[in-house]
């Protein structure tokens, strides 16, 4: 069985040496025996001990609850829970950091879009912004698939219906339901949406008319900026009716 020195344990568990004297004291952790010179000496089991006092103070119990919680008869199950929700909090703080990091990620990846000449503060910003509200445009965008989906498929079937059995206005009346929908989902999609203006970094809400026929990429249209009347293709956003100059 191994022995340790107080030095040597207060290496071991990254403590100060008079940090174990003191919990020594305290008849928190007492040397399992003295040498013939006097010196205490620690065992295995005190190191574990010691362990388990650096984590107790590590999660914020003070020296007196420490000293009680040890003198119960049971003490494990108090600390095997402790124990639980402090690697809950670990995970919550891993999960925390690494979408942070995720987000660092993301934001190196757009910052590879801007020109160097438009580099600043403000496209910054608008990186920022748009990367935070992504994921409710993706939503606005995915339920518009889904009734596009739906759609097409009540009028494969009315049109199926219509070549078997000469039934012809269930496909008359999904068509006429498909302008309908296609008008709706487009007034939906125009109120979601709002535009970042590449030159002077305003969210700006253009005419229903103008998106509709804009000249457009997967995320930018080309539109005049409400504020500035730059026109060019601008960044789209989802609208929380936020105002930035």
């Amino acid at each position: 069985m191994s022995k340790y020195t107080t030095g040597e344990i207060a290496k071991l568990c990254g403590v100060s040496v008079r940090t174990v004297q003191y919990y020594d004291t305290r008849n928190i952790l007492v040397p399992s025996e003295l040498s013939e010179g006097g010196r205490r000496l620690y065992s295995d089991e005190d190191l574990q001990k010691m362990k388990i006092i650096c984590f107790l103070r590590e999660v914020g119990l003070s020296i007196n609850s420490i000293g009680e919680l040890l003198s119960e008869e049971d003490p494990g199950s108090v600390i095997s829970i402790l124990l639980e929700q402090h690697e809950k909090v670990l995970c919550e703080e891993i999960e925390e950091r690494q979408s942070k990091l995720n987000m660092l990620e993301q934001m190196k990846h757009e910052l590879k879009g801007v020109e160097p000449e438009n580099f600043s503060v403000k496209s910054i910003g608008d990186i920022a912004y748009i990367m935070e509200n992504k994921k409710k445009l993706k939503i606005v965008r995915i339920i518009m698939v889904v009734i596009g989906i739906v759609m097409d498929i009540i009028e494969l079937a009315t049109l199926i219906l219509w070549i078997r059995k000469g039934i012809w206005w269930p496909f008359a009346s999904s068509m006429a339901l498909e302008v309908i929908m296609g008008i709706l989902i487009s007034i939906y999609y125009y109120r979601a949406t709002a535009y970042i203006c590449p030159k002077c970094h305003t969210i700006f809400k253009p005419s229903f008319k103008e998106v509709l026929f804009a000249a457009h990429t997967p995320k930018t249209r080309k539109l005049t900026c409400t504020c500035c009347k730059h026109k060019s293709f601008c960044v789209e956003v989802y609208d929380e009716g936020i105002e930035r100059t």
